[in-house]
């Protein structure tokens, strides 16, 4: 799977893009493939410089881009004043996925990077030619640090060197510290945090407090709780601070809050928290708005940082849980005055009530997630926190969100507009996108409740004591994604007919299936089929889409149904049936019923265009629980006083020829018997301990009632004919498997010689 790889192009792709047209080497033509890679390597770069020092802007980045003539091995720098680490980064990227995944940098380049030469202020490399002027520039830079001794070297590697032990990569770097990303940490640490706008996670945030016109100080106070002991520091803090703060770091401020940046989009609580701030130029903002609670591992408040007036709050590893509103709404204000649409004096003298919560160090994971629902749900008034935003942080979301992106480059959203970002920025499609409601819904239609999952609500299925129940370790993350590639499959099938008036949502072909029973049909299949891989999906979903009228036949006729299919008469007297299919599908007898119908049956005449290996895979999963055994109808297309003789007799050659290639490949076999009046398939019923041989079998028989080729060879029109002539010379010293259809085609047979 292809989609994690992708996904990485599209990004360097859309950064690339980011350059001024005067970058040429960033603008290359789609069809100069060469420049093309050359571009989106240089992009890698600024991919890594964007998510882990958090420069959004193209310029910005490019100067700290060195790759090129004569760059001492040196693709990329970055001095970090904060943590006093300066970082030599060197990237390779492929240009496919196998290569990207698997091949290895060369130990050649590795040993081109000159750290040691640029660090002691060497200009020129060892065979005197100059360094090129982005590396002149780095060194003058390492120069001009006041307290460079204060300052560590750090190598990054952004490619495979499986081969290549750290120890060994340390020797080369000098000695320094190396950390290397993989194609696998590429996708995680790169990708993953950009797609979900999680990128840059700053540990320590410093916001500046107006001193001015305070006549007390902050309150503090230490708070008792019964998940943790919390130091609680209330305090006014300018409007900017926190707009530039939640614009710099969207949803990596936002981890612990139920919900995500974008999904704070619109409503009219943001209106009137930007009329605060826009229509007013005093501070009424302080007095309407109820504020932010942030949360913080360590807090330090400073009123002494010699500056008149101004002080400074220091918060390790923020995560805003409560407020996230007003917070989203101000960076959006922000925004507008970096696009000049707002003057930037909007901010001035207006401020904010900013509640930081510091957890105790000793505090488990758990403890602080509980401490953290308790506070979101007591204190969220603005806009109420719906059930499944309460959910999103639960573990189970959490392991099922990094699986699912780990092994099929899907996005599982556990916030509504959580990968916004990826959307908007076009790095990622909605078809990437797993829903939280829609997966949940699939795992109950899987555990046997297809009516709870097609008639419950958002709010129900995300109550706790529901989603615990539902979303848990009992069921195998495997067959989860196998339901969600299910059902993703049925919507495809159900949007081919769109367009046609007469069949809306293949009512014709399939009933109400795809109209109403898309989760009835996965439970379905993952009932029948419970070994079914990924690869049998196409297959399984047509085979179990065309039994889907057998099915519906049967519930309709079932008195049990009486609340949702009955006959009422009219005031003309007509008797009419009344059909509620919506009302079945979400009813209370759906699940027993689907439960005990055998969807191990083939209707043989709706196998058209089924192949010898899918006839094979077929049996292989239709025996895969021996004591089951196989339905498979045939039609007789004649009826008594309806029919010509010879008509009658043919189709009933034809049964006792299918019934003996089926009972040939059986180890139990029965079938029903049909009268030459009654216009009805014919019921074969069977074991058997050998799929190859049944579905080649089947393949056979499905020759008789289509255009299927039963040679793997070829197309031989003459196979029914051979294969009854066979049968016919079998018969005349042979007991057959269905007497009845032999002796019924014999008299009427002598009817046609008689004349």
């Amino acid at each position: 799977m292809n989609n994690k790889y992708d996904c990485l192009v599209r990004i360097l792709d859309t950064l690339r893009k980011e350059a001024p047209e005067s970058h040429k080497s960033y603008h290359p033509l789609d069809s100069d493939i060469p420049a093309l890679n050359a571009a989106r390597s240089k992009a890698l770069l600024h991919l890594y410089l964007k998510v882990n020092f958090g420069i959004l802007n193209f310029s910005e980045r490019q100067e700290f881009i060195t790759e090129g003539p004569m760059d001492g091995g040196v693709d990329a720098y970055y001095i970090d004043d904060e943590s006093k680490v300066i970082y030599f980064i060197q990237s390779k990227f492929r240009t496919s996925k196998s290569n990207f995944e698997s091949k290895e940098i060369a130990l050649e380049e590795l040993l081109s990077m000159h750290i040691d030469r640029i660090t002691d202020g060497e200009t020129e490399d060892e065979n005197g030619d100059s360094y090129n002027s982005k590396i002149l520039n780095l060194i003058k830079n390492i120069q001009d640090i006041s307290d460079i001794g204060r300052y560590k070297y750090q190598i990054i590697i952004i490619a495979n060197t499986k081969t290549i032990s750290l120890s060994k990569l340390k020797k080369l770097s000098d000695g320094n510290p190396v950390e290397i990303l993989n194609y696998d940490k590429v996708y995680n640490d790169l990708v993953f945090p950009l797609v979900s706008g999680t990128f840059y996670q700053q540990s320590e945030l410093n916001l500046e407090l107006n001193l001015g016109q305070k006549t007390s100080d902050e309150i503090s106070y230490s708070v008792e709780t019964e998940f943790a002991e919390c130091e609680i520091s209330v305090l006014f803090v300018p409007t900017k601070e926190i707009a530039q703060t939640l614009y710099k770091y969207k949803n990596s401020i936002l981890k612990y809050n139920p919900r995500s940046y974008l999904d704070m989009v619109g409503g009219s609580t943001n209106s009137e928290i930007a009329k605060t701030i826009i229509d007013k130029s005093t501070n009424e903002f302080a007095l309407f708005n109820n504020g932010i609670t942030m949360l913080s591992d360590d807090t330090h408040i400073n009123k002494k940082v010699g500056r008149k007036g101004v002080g400074q709050v220091v918060i390790k590893n923020p995560q805003i849980i409560n407020g996230g509103q007003t917070a989203y709404t101000l960076s959006r204000i922000y925004e507008q005055v970096l696009e000049n649409k707002i003057e930037h004096k909007i901010f001035d003298g207006k401020e904010v009530l900013l509640k930081i919560i510091t957890i105790d160090d000793n505090t488990s994971q758990h403890d602080k997630l509980q401490l953290i629902e308790a506070i979101s749900k007591a204190t969220n008034q603005q806009t109420a926190v719906n059930e499944a935003d309460r959910r999103s942080n639960d573990k189970i979301q959490v392991e099922l969100q990094e699986k699912i992106y780990a092994e099929y480059g899907l996005f599982y959203q556990r916030k509504a507009g959580e990968f916004g970002e990826g959307i908007k920025n076009k790095y990622i499609s909605r078809k990437q996108i797993i829903d939280r409601e829609e997966f949940l819904r699939i795992t109950l239609a899987i555990k046997g409740e297809p009516s709870q999952a097609r008639r419950s609500g958002g709010n129900t299925l995300f109550k706790k004591q529901n989603f615990d129940r539902v979303l848990n370790n009992s069921i195998e993350f495997d067959k989860l994604m196998i339901g969600y590639k299910i059902l993703n499959r049925l919507n495809e099938i159900q949007a081919t007919y769109t367009k046609e008036k007469n069949n809306k949502d293949g009512i014709i072909n399939f009933g109400h299936s795809l109209r109403y029973g898309k989760y009835a049909v996965l439970f379905a299949i993952m009932k029948t089929f419970p070994s079914i891989t990924s690869n049998d999906i196409d297959l399984i979903v047509k085979f179990t889409l065309s039994n889907w009228l057998l099915y519906e036949g049967e519930v309709v006729r079932n008195q049990m149904n009486y609340n949702y299919f009955r006959e009422i008469e009219g005031e003309d007297k007509k008797v009419r049936q009344q059909l509620n299919f919506d009302g079945y599908y979400k009813g209370n007898t759906i699940n027993k019923q689907l439960l005990d119908f055998n969807f191990k049956t083939l209707e043989i005449q709706k196998t058209e265009g089924y192949t010898y290996s899918e006839f094979v895979r077929l049996s292989e999963l239709f025996l895969k629980r021996s004591e089951e055994s196989v339905k498979i109808y045939a039609p007789k297309s004649s009826m008594e006083f309806f029919s010509e003789t010879n008509a009658i007799a043919y189709d009933y050659l034809t049964l006792a020829v299918v019934g003996q290639i089926l009972a040939d490949v059986s180890t139990n076999f029965d079938h029903d018997i049909i009268q030459p009046h009654q216009h009805e398939s014919v019921l074969f019923e069977l074991t058997s301990k050998d799929p190859k041989n049944l579905g080649k079998a089947l393949q056979e028989i499905s020759a008789f009632y289509s255009d299927n080729d039963p040679n793997e060879e070829g197309a031989d029109d003459l196979f029914v004919t051979e294969r009854i002539g066979e049968f016919l010379d079998f018969a005349k010293n042979n007991n057959v498997a269905c007497p009845y259809f032999y002796d019924i085609y014999l008299e009427y047979e002598n009817q046609i010689e008689e004349g």
